[in-house]
C-alpha cells in the first residue's frame, strides 16, 4: 500500500488538469504506511464557517526542501497552465509619511552556522547623549499632520521628500555618513554627528504617540570600509536589553549581497546598553510600555565597521520582514494549485477512511514525494463528509435519510451543509488557485482491487477524456497491477 500511494504522488506530480475521481477500495484490502513526521506539514486553515468537517490545508514545511523525484519534462505540456487570479496588494501610507521612490528590497540568505555572541569585556565605553548644541544634524525625520491622529492613507505615501530632513554632502571628498529611514518598516527619526566617527542617534517614537522607542531599521551610505565608527542610539526606554547579554544588531551591505550573495549578518563590537545619567535632557526621555512619562532613558552604543567604500548597508534591531515581503510571499502560495480530497460520504464504507488515513499520514511524511507534492500544491481535505451517519452507524445516508453522495446539485444550504461548503469550498479554491484535481474515497461491496471512476467532461469536447488520462498512468507505472 505504501508504494501504491508513492506512485499515486508520482502521478500527480505530472498532471496540471483539472480532473476529479472517486476512488473505490475493496472492503477487504487495508494497508499502512511508514511512520509519519507531523513536524513537516503545517496545519495553516482550521475549520471555519466555510470549511466545516474537519477541512484541513497543508502545505509546504519550513524544513529544508531536498527533492529524490524527477519530473518528466513532457508531462507538463499535455495540459496550460491553471490561471492565477492573485494580485499584490499596494501598500498604503499616513499621508504623512515621506517614502523614498526605491524600493528596499533584501535577499534571503541565512548563515550556515549560528553566529557568536558578543561577550562583554568590562570595558567597553559609555558615552553619554550630547545633543544637538554638541553637534552636527545629519538626519531629521518626525512625520507630523496637523492633528496628532492618523486621518487618512494614500498607496504609496507622500512622494515628496523634504531636502532638509537629509542635507546634502558638501563635496565629493565629504566623509559625512548618510542616514535614511524612509522606507517601509524603517526607523530613525535623528541623527547627530558628534565627531568624525560618531554619530548619535535617535529612534522615532511610533507614530502619534510619544512613546515606545525599540525598533530601528535604517540605511547607511557613504560608507568608508576599514574605519570604526561608533553609533550610540540614545532614547531607549527598557530597563535591560538581550544587548547586554551577548545580542549583536544586524548589518545588509548592497555590494556584499551583489558581490559574494551574502544577506543579514550579525555585526558590531564593544557593544553596550545602560542608562543615562543625564535625566535633563529631553531628548533623551521617553515613556515606557506602562504610558509613565518623564520615564529615564537609555543608551544601546556599539562599534561598527563597513566592508567596502560608497557602499549602502542596512542596520536593524531584528531581522526586517516588512508588509511587501509578506505579500509577496502570500502570491508564492497562491501561485500553488490546489488538489481537493474528500471520504466518507458513505457511513458505511470505512475502507475509505483508512486509505484517507494513510493519506493524510502519506503527505504529512519526510518522503521526497511526500515533500515535493507540499511544495507544489496546496492540499484541502476533507476525511469524513457524513460523520453525522457515522456516528449512529448508517450505512449510505446522512440524518435527513438522503445519499449524501446524490445531492451535488442541491443548492440548499440547510438541508445538506457539508456538500453546500464542500462545493463552496471548491469553487473559491477554482478562482483563486485552480484544482488540478479533486479526489472522493469510496468502498465496494464487490470490486477487487482499487480502481477509479472519472467524471466524463462532456459539455467541453476539447477536455474529452482528460480524466483517463490519470488512471492510464497509474495503469501503466503500477509495476504490481494494483490498479485496474
Amino acid at each position: 500500500m505504501k508504494n501504491g500511494l508513492q506512485k499515486i504522488a508520482t502521478q500527480l506530480l505530472l498532471l496540471p488538469s483539472s480532473i476529479g475521481y472517486q476512488l473505490h477500495i475493496p472492503k477487504y484490502s487495508m494497508g499502512s504506511l511508514q511512520e509519519p513526521r507531523k513536524e513537516d506539514a503545517v496545519v495553516v486553515d482550521k475549520p471555519g464557517p466555510h470549511d466545516n468537517y474537519s477541512c484541513y490545508r497543508l502545505h509546504a514545511s519550513s524544513a529544508s526542501h531536498t527533492s529524490g523525484t524527477t519530473t518528466p519534462p513532457h508531462a507538463r505540456d499535455l495540459y496550460g497552465v491553471v490561471r492565477e487570479a492573485c494580485a499584490q496588494q499596494n501598500v498604503k501610507w499616513p499621508v504623512e509619511c515621506q517614502v523614498i521612490e526605491d524600493k528596499v528590497h533584501h535577499i534571503e540568505d541565512w548563515p550556515v552556522y549560528p553566529e557568536p555572541f558578543y561577550e562583554t569585556t568590562g570595558t567597553e565605553l559609555r558615552p553619554q547623549p550630547v545633543g544637538d548644541d554638541l553637534g552636527r544634524l545629519v538626519y531629521h525625520y518626525y512625520p507630523t499632520s496637523s492633528v496628532n491622529y492618523f486621518s487618512r492613507s494614500c498607496v504609496g505615501g507622500n512622494k515628496y521628500l523634504n531636502e532638509d530632513v537629509r542635507p546634502p554632502l558638501e563635496d565629493e571628498k565629504d566623509t559625512t555618513l548618510q542616514f535614511e529611514s524612509r522606507f517601509e518598516c524603517g526607523n530613525l527619526g535623528k541623527a547627530v554627528q558628534v565627531s568624525e566617527c560618531y554619530y548619535e542617534l535617535h529612534l522615532r517614537a511610533d507614530m502619534y504617540t510619544s512613546r515606545h522607542t525599540q525598533w530601528f531599521y535604517f540605511a547607511v551610505s557613504n560608507t568608508c570600509k576599514d574605519i570604526t565608527y561608533r553609533f550610540s542610539i540614545v532614547n531607549l526606554t527598557k530597563g535591560d536589553s538581550l544587548y547586554n547579554h551577548g545580542m549583536r544588531p544586524l548589518m545588509y551591505s548592497d555590494q556584499e549581497m551583489e558581490l559574494h550573495g551574502v544577506g543579514w549578518r550579525r555585526c558590531a563590537t564593544n557593544i553596550i546598553y545602560f542608562k543615562n545619567h543625564d535625566s535633563s535632557d529631553n531628548a533623551c526621555f521617553d515613556s515606557d510600555d506602562d504610558g509613565e512619562d518623564d520615564v529615564p532613558s537609555y543608551t544601546l552604543t556599539f562599534n561598527i565597521t563597513f566592508p567596502h567604500d560608497d557602499d549602502t548597508v542596512y542596520i536593524a534591531h531584528c531581522y526586517p520582514y516588512s508588509y511587501s515581503d509578506l505579500q509577496e510571499h502570500l502570491l508564492t502560495i497562491q501561485k500553488k494549485r490546489a488538489v481537493v480530497l474528500t471520504g466518507r460520504v458513505h457511513p458505511g464504507e470505512t475502507p475509505s477512511s483508512w486509505i484517507m488515513k494513510g493519506v493524510l499520514d502519506f503527505l504529512t511524511a519526510d518522503h521526497p514525494k511526500a515533500r515535493e507534492l507540499r511544495c507544489q500544491f496546496i492540499f484541502k481535505v476533507i476525511p469524513m463528509l457524513n460523520p453525522d451517519g457515522v456516528i449512529v452507524g448508517n450505512h449510505r445516508c446522512s440524518l435527513v435519510g438522503r445519499d449524501l453522495n446524490r445531492q451535488y446539485k442541491m443548492v440548499v444550504k440547510e438541508m445538506f451543509p457539508a456538500i453546500w461548503h464542500t462545493k463552496a469550498m471548491v469553487r473559491r479554491l477554482m478562482d483563486e488557485h485552480g484544482v488540478v484535481m479533486y479526489g472522493d474515497f469510496h468502498a465496494h461491496s464487490r470490486k477487487h482491487n482499487i480502481f477509479l471512476y472519472g467524471c466524463e467532461n462532456r459539455r467541453n469536447q476539447d477536455n474529452h477524456l482528460r480524466e483517463q488520462i490519470f488512471p492510464l498512468l497509474l495503469h501503466y507505472n503500477g509495476g504490481d497491477k494494483v490498479y485496474n
